[in-house]
């Protein structure tokens, strides 16, 4: 799970996501195929398939799975045919929710979808409806720490590396960059000597929805949960401001 506005929430998110390695690796070597399929098993010429390849190595992902995700997606080795979708919805206290889809069967994907938003207070809605709240951003987040540059000083350095934002959030610092400038600013802080607690290219919300009732925090977890469990769904993002005491006790 990524794009949140909250750094904690991303955390919640990705902590739960790490647990979960054999479907983690399922839904990578997905993305791998279909970057490969779409831009050619050139990682140095294909843009979204070194993303890809890179998320899979760190999470651990062995090199012969990447290796074959590549074939299939080149035809090299015979694989399924995936379809790319995107749903859109809303969760419980009108958050905007976005899941990028890869199915073999969209029928089936769509009727289970609508099925975990209608039982968990939430409603699948029409195409367009929340992707406009949303944009395709960088998004490197550095924990914060002691050490010999001032937070002006690393604000200074990620924006003249091509970052279009820079921002601290709940003891983390944020940096957003265009998705063409992500791997520039990213290696940049890698050669700074910063440890990075997450990079990736995202959806970041524009725009973000308080949820402060606990119970209600709570519905829109476990139907944010419910969706990432769906083996279709590839991401989900979500435009949620929990705050961090309630995000604590949940």
């Amino acid at each position: 799970m990524a794009g949140h506005s909250k750094w904690a929430n991303v955390k919640h998110r990705k902590a739960r996501v790490d647990a979960q390695k054999g479907k983690i690796f399922t839904k990578l070597a997905r993305e791998i195929i279909i970057a490969a399929r779409e831009g050619g098993g050139d990682i140095d010429a294909n843009f979204r398939l070194r993303l890809a390849v890179q998320k899979a190595r760190d999470a651990n992902m062995p090199g012969d799975n990447i290796t074959r995700a590549i074939q299939k997606g080149t035809g090299e080795l015979e694989a399924i045919s995936l379809e790319q979708i995107t749903y859109e919805g809303y969760g419980p206290g009108g958050v905007a929710v976005l899941l990028d889809i890869m199915t073999d069967n969209r029928n089936r994907t769509a009727a289970e979808i609508r099925s975990i938003f209608t039982r968990r207070g939430g409603n699948m809605g029409e195409s367009g409806c929340v992707a406009w709240m949303f944009k395709r951003m960088g998004f490197i987040a550095i924990e914060r720490q002691g050490g010999n540059i001032s937070e002006d000083e690393l604000m200074l350095l990620a924006l003249e590396s091509g970052a279009e934002d820079f921002k601290e959030e709940g003891g983390s610092y944020i940096i957003l960059t265009a998705p063409e400038n992500f791997e520039t600013v990213k290696n940049r802080m890698i050669e700074q000597g910063f440890v990075l607690a997450t990079a990736e290219v995202t959806m970041v919300p524009q725009n973000t929805i308080a949820v402060t009732d606990q119970e209600e925090a709570k519905k829109l977890l476990d139907l944010l949960d419910a969706l990432e469990d769906q083996d279709d769904v590839q991401n989900v993002y979500a435009n949620y401001d929990i705050p961090e005491e309630i995000m604590q006790s949940l």
